[in-house]
């Protein structure tokens, strides 16, 4: 079954349909997405275009990222 991630969620939701997120998100540099606090609070205003902005991460490579996984 093909799993369809919106990237206008929150980084919370997602995390809470797809658990796998967190250490696909981690390895790529979003060391804070491992912190349960930090998903419960800023997760839930948090997407994953905005994350990849602040971070400096090219948005095509969290995709690809993704898809690969």
């Amino acid at each position: 079954m093909e799993k369809r991630i919106n990237l206008e969620e929150s980084v919370y939701q997602l995390t809470q349909k797809y658990p796998e997120i967190i250490d696909i998100m981690a390895s790529l540099g979003f060391t804070e997405i491992s912190k349960k606090a930090i998903r419960l609070s800023v997760g839930k205003m948090m997407t994953i275009p905005k994350g990849a902005s602040m971070k400096g991460i090219g948005l095509d490579v969290v995709v690809k990222a993704l898809e690969s996984n």
